[in-house]
């Protein structure tokens, strides 16, 4: 195989770890981004949780205070009617004591009726305040080991990077100008065989001649069609596919 043929190749499977790396360092604060809604999301259910309970405690002692208004009421007519003397305004004070107490009755019951929402909320914050637990819980040993991956595909990648420097150094100039151009508009899929006489890249069938100047391997040849760089090797299979 051409020398320049063998460090392309070398250098082009260098590329491929770089840009797999690449990617997976991509994926990395994606990935954190998502455990942190989810922790953001069970740390929202609980406040919601709470702010339930502080409603409800806060309609209660509404209640509480009406219930006093109503007392208060009962107290103020039961005063005139000692200061009455006419039977017909007595009986119209008794009948809004009356009313009074019946309110009361009501507002009681709308307390019981809050009471008992107010134990399910609690009981709903207890819930929720353990499922944000065991999620922040997760979240920073998951965020933990994300980092510490992350670093080591950073020191991995940095190194990848400077023996890569050191491949493309060794490549003949013109060489590597034609691959680097390649690299950028095709992909690491830059220096590819000829099996079953097409181009390993495009796929599309490679001319006689130029398969003939492949086997001979004196010089750089690249496909007609998509202009990727071609080799050959004699376990390469030349004849068409049935």
């Amino acid at each position: 195989m051409l020398e320049a043929i063998e460090k392309l190749l070398i250098l082009q499977d260098r590329d491929r770890q770089i840009m797999r790396m690449k990617t997976e360092l991509s994926r990395i604060e994606p990935e954190r981004a998502q455990l942190t809604a989810k922790t953001t999301s069970a740390q929202n259910n609980l406040e919601a949780a709470k702010l339930r309970v502080k409603q409800i405690e806060s309609e209660r002692k509404k209640l509480e205070l009406e219930v006093e208004g109503k007392k208060q009421q009962i107290e103020k007519y039961s005063l005139q009617q000692f200061q009455t003397k006419k039977n017909e305004e007595y009986r119209a004070l008794a009948h809004e004591i009356e009313l009074c107490k019946k309110d009361i009755i009501k507002l009681d019951d709308q307390q019981i009726e809050l009471m008992e929402k107010a134990e399910l909320a609690q009981k709903e914050v207890q819930a929720a305040n353990q499922v944000a637990n065991e999620a922040k819980k997760l979240l920073d040993g998951q965020v933990a080991d994300l980092k510490k991956r992350e670093e080591n595909l950073k020191k991995e990648l940095g190194e990848l990077e400077a023996n890569r420097q050191q491949l493309a150094e060794a490549v003949d100039e013109g060489a590597r100008s034609r691959y680097e151009r390649l690299l950028k508009n095709k992909g690491s899929n830059v220096v590819v065989g000829v099996q079953h006489g097409v181009c390993g890249g495009c796929h599309m069938k490679v001319p006689a001649q130029l398969i003939v100047s492949a086997q001979a391997q004196q010089e750089i040849i690249t496909c007609s069609n998509c202009g990727r760089i071609l080799y050959y090797t004699p376990d390469m299979v030349l004849a068409e596919a049935e």
